[in-house]
């Protein structure tokens, strides 16, 4: 009997664990239809354009007196809109450990962002900067509410299970991304015959993405649940005090925070081509809206897919070594985006397609690999690191991409800039014993780790037959198993 009432346990253990993960993806399908629709299509050349309606002769606004080139503008408020993610992220993340009720929190970032997103209809004529301000909101909120998403995932999954249910969620938001999208492109490109403008089209695309999240936010809200939070002593600090504790506790566990730091360059990199892809295909290629529609639409597709391929390959290679891989692949479409001819829809969706493949891959995986390395009970409190890294650090790509336009006027210069995260972000995940990171924090080994102790050699860039130094007697893997 006893025996029997275990295996029951276990078992509706394991399908309210299921019943969660459900819930838990549909977020991604809610949420990502901003990212997608808002950040990524619509709003980069629409604010530009209501920005340049607003600028002087000489093609400058003046923002709280600034002078900022027009161009220029959209990406600033991005990286505005990190700076407060920055400040509340932590604070936001050590009350949820603290106190265990993530899902009011939850509730409360989501539906901000989805309050700001549905105001962008009122966007229009010169209003730049009601569009930057709701931007700043509507980011900040995203970044908190995802924060706070991710850091579910290592209480819903088992460790041998994270690499899967990562790439599902990742999955589950491009189809939404890319099924809102097809309504777009139909709203945008028929517009006169549905009695609208083409600016009132484009205000009506952003504001159904706020609906869209508000709507769809309502499951993961009735499925997941909150956990007890273990005594913790102290309190939560303002900002960058908070954000400053969390660093110093991670201080502790140096493997890491070593792939945070890779992440946070690679990721920086992935953020600012999502962000500021379309205003390089609308300004630099000449490219027009519909044409950009269908480019993100592909990329959405192809994500979907590529993320569950490179789940499958996660578990025959490792997650390591596959997203290794992804970067390299990053690094060569990003290059030849430089390249591409002007006024050319169909090299442009080759890129589109390249992006697409290795996208929700990459984030995918860094996720879950990342949910290994946290200390049990600090989920929220590292996931808002993580989210910093994610989104919040994003700060960066963009300001170097609107720095480098604004000194060169060359969107073709802004975007070759990029590589350099890809490159030295490989270089610096190569070079982290995920195994042995994932012990430090006091976790499991997954299955399908290798188990094998080998006398240590860190290798360069993670290549074979390039040593850097070598270590006697550390524990280590083979260059092959290093990358699981």
């Amino acid at each position: 009997m006893g025996t029997d009432t275990l295996r029951t346990d276990a078992a509706d253990d394991a399908a309210g664990r299921r019943r969660e993960q459900r819930g838990w993806y549909f977020y991604d399908w809610a949420c990502s239809v901003y990212s997608t629709s808002v950040v990524t299509v619509f709003l980069g050349p629409y604010l530009t354009s209501v920005a340049r309606a607003a600028a002087d002769a000489d093609g400058y606004v003046h923002p709280l007196g600034v002078p900022v080139r027009a161009g220029s503008f959209f990406a600033y408020s991005v990286s505005l809109s990190v700076i407060v993610a920055v400040l509340v992220m932590p604070l936001v993340g050590a009350a949820a450990d603290r106190s265990g009720r993530k899902k009011p929190l939850l509730a409360a970032a989501a539906y901000t962002g989805a309050a700001a997103t549905t105001g962008m209809f009122f966007l229009d004529g010169d209003r730049y900067l009601l569009g930057g301000l709701l931007l700043v909101v509507a980011n900040a909120a995203q970044s908190v509410a995802m924060m706070l998403y991710n850091s579910y995932l290592p209480q819903i999954a088992a460790p041998e299970e994270r690499d899967a249910v990562s790439s599902r969620g990742w999955a589950f938001g491009y189809a939404a991304g890319a099924l809102v999208l097809v309504a777009n492109l139909v709203l945008y490109t028929d517009h006169d015959s549905f009695g609208l403008t083409e600016s009132e089209a484009v205000r009506v695309c952003l504001a159904s993405a706020g609906l869209w999240w508000g709507a769809f936010a309502l499951v993961p809200l009735r499925r997941l649940r909150d956990r007890r939070a273990p005594a913790r002593e102290g309190s939560a600090l303002p900002g960058f005090r908070q954000l400053a504790a969390t660093v110093r506790d991670m201080r502790r566990h140096p493997l890491t925070l070593a792939f945070l730091l890779a992440y946070l360059v690679y990721n920086d990199g992935i953020q600012t081509v999502i962000s500021q892809a379309s205003v390089y295909g609308s300004e630099e290629l000449g490219l027009g809206q519909s044409t950009l529609i269908v480019a993100v639409l592909l990329v959405q597709v192809l994500a979907v897919a590529g993320a569950l391929a490179l789940g499958r390959l996660a578990r025959r290679y490792g997650a390591k070594r596959t997203i290794l891989g992804s970067l390299v692949a990053w690094t060569v479409t990003l290059a030849a985006g430089y390249f591409l001819p002007a006024g050319a829809p169909g090299w442009f969706f080759v890129l589109a397609a390249g992006i697409g493949l290795v996208l929700g891959g990459s984030q995918a995986l860094s996720r879950s690999l990342f949910s290994h390395l946290v200390p049990p009970g600090k989920e929220a409190e590292y996931f808002a690191a993580y989210e910093l890294s994610d989104r919040g650090m994003s700060w960066l790509g963009p300001l170097l991409f609107g720095l480098t336009y604004q000194l060169t006027g060359s969107y073709r210069d802004a975007i070759v800039s990029l590589v350099a995260f890809f490159v030295i972000g490989f270089a610096l995940l190569a070079r982290v014993p995920v195994r042995r990171a994932i012990g430090d924090a006091g976790n499991p080994v997954p299955k399908g780790f290798s188990t094998r102790r080998e006398r240590a050699v860190v290798y360069a860039f993670g290549l074979p037959g390039v040593p850097l130094l070598r270590v006697k007697g550390a524990e280590s893997l083979c260059h092959t198993c290093q990358q699981r």
